[in-house]
């Protein structure tokens, strides 16, 4: 059976144009997109900058698929995950273990030092996580090892324009719906069987002294992306994990026709999905994971935020 793929509407259609700027050249809509290509025309909406797209016919020449929202990062510590992808749109499989990139400005110049990111396997498709640490507001290009000249573009918003809590800043308390009260979200779990994340609202679990594990995100309407693997790594790795945190779900949808964004979109400023914020025990956001994740890295984030 062909799992079901939906594309969200957001409330807000300005948002939701911006953070699939990049995304359409390969057909990975949204975090939650298919790994076969879409029609929409290659290009960008920040600036009128248009990516060059290299011919993947030729050796070690790749297209960027980006798999981050371009818009929702602040100065200091970044990460830009993307995969790999054909010029029609399928996400490469077998790409190399670990890749090489650069970041620069809007005119070519060279931003900080070369990063490198290892691959990670996970549905549809492997991705790398690249991470740096970002300086100045404006728009910057990732560029690739064996991708486009140009690269994927990416912005550093101004301190105070970025509605989704990062690091640094507190998580806003919200009562998530639970199995005993779902504040009018049915289903409160769009996984077949309900994860075991919705017993305690996101403000018990932010009072409860412990941090939080918090993820957004629909795996019933996504199961093509992101938002179900995602979970599933949260899922298997949180009894690691049980006495330093709290790990809560929120569903991105009121009901199954999949229209009408629950609350807790909107309460944690998201136009995207999943997003997964890690706090600390007094409710401080310490990390941030965008669209896309899996179990290892997921692991990795954990393990160096847990004290020694």
């Amino acid at each position: 059976m062909t799992p079901r793929h939906v594309r969200h509407p957001f409330t807000d259609p300005l948002s939701r144009r911006g953070f699939l700027f990049g995304i359409a050249a390969t057909g990975v809509l949204a975090a939650c997109g298919s790994d076969t290509a879409s029609s929409s025309p290659q290009g960008s909406s920040i600036e009128g900058v248009t990516p060059e797209v290299s011919d993947p016919t030729e050796p070690g020449t790749y297209t960027i698929a980006q798999r981050f929202p371009p818009n929702v990062q602040e100065a200091g510590p970044v990460r830009l995950p993307i995969s790999l992808a054909s010029n029609t749109g399928g996400l490469i499989q077998d790409g190399p273990a670990t890749l090489g990139a650069q970041v620069t400005d809007i005119d070519g110049g060279l931003v900080g030092d070369r990063i490198t990111a290892r691959r990670r396997d996970v549905s549809p498709g492997p991705y790398y996580d690249f991470r740096t640490e970002m300086v100045e507001p404006g728009v910057y290009y990732l560029v690739v090892d064996g991708g486009p000249s140009q690269g994927a573009a990416f912005q550093i918003m101004e301190p105070g324009t970025v509605t989704v809590p990062g690091r640094g800043q507190p998580m806003p308390p919200f009562d998530t719906p639970t199995f005993d009260d779902p504040r009018g979200v049915d289903p409160v779990c769009t996984r077949e069987k309900p994860c075991p994340f919705h017993e305690v609202t996101l403000s018990d679990a932010l009072a409860s002294g412990k941090g939080v594990v918090y993820l957004v995100g629909t795996p019933a309407f996504c199961q093509t992306g992101s938002c179900a693997p995602a979970l599933e790594s949260i899922i298997d790795l949180s009894p690691d994990f049980a006495d330093q945190y709290v790990f809560v779900h929120a569903e991105v949808y009121t009901d199954n026709t999949a229209t009408t964004p629950a609350p807790a979109v909107d309460a944690a400023g998201l136009t995207y999905e999943p997003a997964l914020f890690i706090t600390d025990a007094n409710g401080i956001v310490v990390e941030r994971l965008d669209a896309v994740w899996n179990e290892e890295e997921l692991r990795e984030v954990l393990d160096a935020l847990s004290p020694s």
